[in-house]
């Protein structure tokens, strides 16, 4: 196996990972800063509301970007499984 190919194929799957990632991680982030500012301004110190609504928030994401998710995984793993086809060539 080429040092080159390993490289590019670490970085595909960091990239392929931070994208698959972004879409959840982007909604808990807006979502824990908005909660915080509400219990801030409000001075309500439930824990349970920001979980509640992080969680809720997650489970949409992955409801609106679970095809375009899936579609990401299965396009990197063909592409995975070719580059090794041609190592056996």
């Amino acid at each position: 196996m080429d040092s080159d190919l390993v490289l590019y194929l670490t970085r595909r799957t960091l990239e392929t990972a931070l994208l698959l990632a972004a879409p959840t991680l982007g909604v808990v982030l807006i979502l824990g800063a908005v909660v915080a500012l509400v219990q801030t301004v409000t001075s309500i110190k439930d824990m349970t509301m920001g979980l509640v609504l992080k969680l809720a928030g997650v489970g949409f994401t992955i409801l609106l970007t679970g095809g375009w998710s899936l579609q990401i995984a299965v396009d990197f793993t063909r592409e995975v499984f070719n580059h090794l086809q041609m190592l056996g060539h």
